[in-house]
């Protein structure tokens, strides 16, 4: 007996799952056409998302980064060399900004708040408006279903904290270089980060730019504008420091033609002057002159080949975006994808039904069984 009672306890633990499988199906059988309804109205849920779901278009374009200037910089040094200009180790050891630096060069506050001064066309506007205005004012915004849901149900603790929090108050603050951003930029920020975005394919050398707006011929006029925006800052950013040199050496420049011009212009009047004099004073006074301005020419001309350097180098030093792809208005929207949707809701469905029916006679086990406790402690306290 003792034998029998071992062998109906120790049931193998695979057994044991096998079983509890088997009653998981079981469940799940008998419960189908439950289970079935449940899919078929996360179904027509997912269908009315797909045909009344807000359009979105994207427009994107792909650029070919510089990575390399020993090519260039050799070329460039022969061609100086043929005008008699020694560039020297000018052009060596230049350091290119790096293609993964372009995400942040986009993220950057500055590149955003000059990109929502993009001027767009928009349906319901007789003239372009800016990309800010466009983004912060209310009757712009179209009704989406999914994005309707998502606000009220997973974003709807951060709507509660913002709700008690409030805005913060605009004051005025006092003139400076710092960046200060108006609320209607801070509200437009956040939704730029959804609509223009960059990929940097490294293994394939390339960057793509993709901008996503309701409108089609919006979306173009952003991702161009974006385009536009990062070679200027990428310009700025690789050319400063020559630049600044060419700056110099050009206030350099002027100032030196403007005394070699004054020494010129007295030296003239001098000859002319004292065509037909032979003292030695006079012969003494124009070597002194002549000194004075072969000195300045030398200066001069030497400050000119300096000049000449530095604007080959602005030049040479200014990096290029070669665009292989460029932007074009797209025709079809990409989304809502109206497949994937009904995919991803008839999923959302089967599983929903299934683990309602899963998890339903837990739940009123659990319940049942607190109720039996509370009832047992109410017996015990009578």
């Amino acid at each position: 007996k003792r034998k029998n009672m071992n062998t109906e306890t120790n049931i193998p633990p695979q057994a044991e799952r096998e079983i509890d499988l088997l009653e998981l199906a079981g469940r799940l059988w008998v419960k189908r056409r439950f289970i079935l309804c449940v899919t078929a109205v996360f179904m027509v849920l997912g269908l009315l998302a797909g045909v009344f779901g807000a359009k979105e278009y994207a427009a994107s374009c792909q650029i070919v980064p510089q990575t390399s200037r020993s090519g260039s910089s050799s070329s460039m040094a022969r061609l100086a060399s043929l005008a008699g200009i020694n560039m020297g180790n000018m052009t060596s050891n230049e350091q290119v900004l790096s293609p993964l630096v372009y995400p942040n060069v986009m993220a950057s506050v500055a590149f955003q708040r000059e990109l929502l001064q993009t001027p767009i066309n928009v349906a319901g506007e007789a003239g372009p408006v800016t990309l800010l205005s466009y983004l912060s004012d209310e009757k712009h915004r179209r009704f989406s279903l999914a994005g309707f849901v998502l606000k009220y149900t997973i974003g709807l603790p951060g709507l509660v904290m913002r709700a008690i929090k409030g805005e913060p108050e605009e004051r005025e603050m006092p003139q400076s270089d710092i960046i200060v951003l108006s609320r209607e930029e801070r509200l437009a920020m956040r939704q730029l980060k959804n609509i223009i975005g960059m990929e940097v394919e490294e293994k394939k050398g390339y960057i793509t730019i993709v901008a996503r707006m309701p409108e089609a011929f919006a979306a173009a006029q952003v991702a161009e504008s974006a385009l536009t925006l990062l070679q200027r800052y990428i310009t700025e950013f690789k050319i400063d420091k020559v630049k600044r040199n060419l700056d110099f050496i050009q206030g350099r420049y002027d100032e030196l033609k403007r005394e070699y011009e004054d020494i010129q212009m007295i030296r003239a009047r001098y000859r002319d002057a004292n065509q037909n004099t032979s003292t030695s004073r006079a012969r003494t006074e124009l070597e002194k002159l002549d000194n004075q301005y072969n000195l300045a020419y030398g200066i001069f001309s030497e400050m000119a080949t300096q000049l000449e350097q530095a604007k080959i180098q602005v030049k040479e030093t200014t990096p290029v975006l070669t665009v292989i792809s460029p932007v074009a208005m797209p025709v079809k929207p990409s989304k809502p994808r109206k497949m994937m949707l009904l995919a991803a809701f008839t999923f959302l469905g089967l599983v929903a039904g299934s683990g309602y029916v899963l998890v339903r006679p837990m739940v009123a086990e659990f319940l049942g069984s607190m109720r039996d406790e509370e009832r047992k402690r109410k017996e015990g306290n009578a």
